[in-house]
């Protein structure tokens, strides 16, 4: 193993184990860390320029999660989502194992898209409220709306399945379809351990009675809307229920021209935030009220992102990232050659967690696809198994819609990372296993 490669996982490792004990906040470690490697490296005459390219090729997500974070807001302001937190409450009947499986449901339905971005923004808009009614754990809320991602994540139009197709010049339908099956293994997989985590809440907090769900919390005054969503004073006076129908017609607008491509994403939530805040909040201070209301959740958010670029930019200037590509590769031994594709899915899980998709899909993979094919293995099994990892991925750092999630449901980076982990690579390994089986890949 090159010094590079030793630097580069001792980079990560340092990292994690600081934002995981609580040492220090993902916003300084993202930061201190790298820069701290790059300079004991010998690369701290290039760590502005190498920095500032990861945080450049990050602006527009930036930019992009800032007016999305803005545009949600506004909707959940206005009571977009309150018709479906009432209508959720009312099958729900406050059993906490009932809303953890729909929060499941809607978030594997909503991700059908394959924008992870739009999944949470959605997903926690509309579920945080009855989480933090019934005093939830609130990092269940995350951790199945990731956990959902992570299979439907592997539709055509998701990313990684696009990456994986175009590194190894596959047919799309070839490498997809002997997917589906395992991908609704995966489903059922998120469905029951969201049972289980909802049945340990019911366990915990009971289960309360519309009335019980109704009555002011924390000695605030309540009023009703839709007949149903319970919300304060203070909140009341910026709903906009008039205005519900033009709100779902935009949002309906936003979210089939996102699906569509018809312009860059940071654009369309830009114009859309434009348009929503003067529909709902024609007067200039209300506007200026409502924005400064969601300040918090974008500063948070944003700066994490753009943390993340010093991160990647130092990771990828230095070359450490392809130096661990090569270490990996070159530790498999010759006698493991057969089993090529059941390693690939394995070690997917901790490759596409500590590097980007565009790392592993356009530097490993190929490697990997070279090697399996002296053992006469086809390079479209091999892409497959490369995608079994991706519920692990979307848990790492270097995710940037990870942070919207973290800043939307309001929990603390290292917590929901210490928590959601093992389920992840549960995910994983139940697709794996499901993979073998249903001979997607030769074990």
């Amino acid at each position: 193993m090159t010094m590079l490669a030793i630097l580069g996982f001792s980079m990560v490792a340092v990292f994690m184990y600081l934002i995981m004990s609580g040492k220090l906040s993902a916003l300084i470690a993202l930061m201190i860390v790298p820069a701290a490697f790059a300079v004991f490296a010998g690369f701290g005459s290039n760590l502005g320029e190498m920095a500032l390219t990861g945080i450049t090729e990050l602006a527009p997500t930036g930019v992009m999660l800032m007016f999305a974070i803005l545009y949600f807001g506004v909707m959940i302001d206005a009571g977009l989502f309150d018709p479906v937190v009432g209508k959720i409450l009312k099958a729900v009947k406050g059993d906490p194992m009932k809303i953890v499986v729909g929060t499941a449901i809607l978030a594997m339905t909503v991700s059908l898209d394959g924008d992870g971005t739009t999944t949470y923004m959605i997903t926690i808009s509309a579920m945080l409220p009855l989480y933090q009614r019934l005093k939830m754990n609130p990092l269940i809320l995350p951790a199945v709306a990731l956990m959902a991602c992570g299979v439907t994540n592997l539709t055509p139009w998701g990313g990684p399945t696009a990456r994986a197709a175009s590194a190894l010049s596959l047919d799309m339908q070839e490498l997809f379809n002997p997917l589906i099956p395992v991908m609704l293994a995966g489903a059922a997989w998120v469905i029951l351990s969201a049972y289980w985590m909802g049945k340990r809440e019911r366990k915990r907090l009971g289960v309360l009675s519309m009335e019980e769900l109704h009555q002011p919390a924390e000695g605030k005054s309540y009023l009703t809307f839709f007949g149903t969503a319970a919300v304060s004073e203070e909140e009341a006076k910026w709903k906009r229920p008039k205005l519900l129908w033009v709100n779902f017609i935009l949002t309906a607008a936003l979210m089939t021209l996102l699906i569509l491509g018809v312009m860059p994403l940071p654009i369309l939530f830009m114009l859309a935030f434009a348009i929503a805040i003067t529909i709902n909040y024609p007067n200039v201070a209300h506007q200026k009220e409502r924005i400064a209301a969601h300040a918090g959740n974008v500063l948070a958010v944003v700066s994490l992102v753009f943390a993340a670029g010093v991160f990647t930019g130092i990771l990828s200037g230095t070359e450490m990232v392809d130096a661990m590509a090569n270490s990996l590769v070159a530790i498999i031994p010759d006698a493991m050659g057969p089993h090529l594709p059941v390693i690939t899915a394995i070690t997917s899980m901790p490759l596409t967690f500590f590097m980007s998709n565009d790392a592993y899909y356009f530097g490993v993979l190929p490697i990997l696809a070279e090697a399996a094919s002296n053992y006469g293995i086809s390079a479209v099994e091999l892409g497959r198994a490369s995608l079994l990892g991706q519920p692990v991925h979307l848990l790492s750092p270097l995710v940037a819609s990870t942070y919207l999630l973290v800043g939307m449901a309001k929990v603390d980076f290292g917590q929901y990372q210490r928590f959601t982990v093992l389920w992840t690579i549960g995910t994983s390994l139940v697709m794996t296993i499901a993979a073998v089986l249903f001979g997607v890949i030769s074990l």
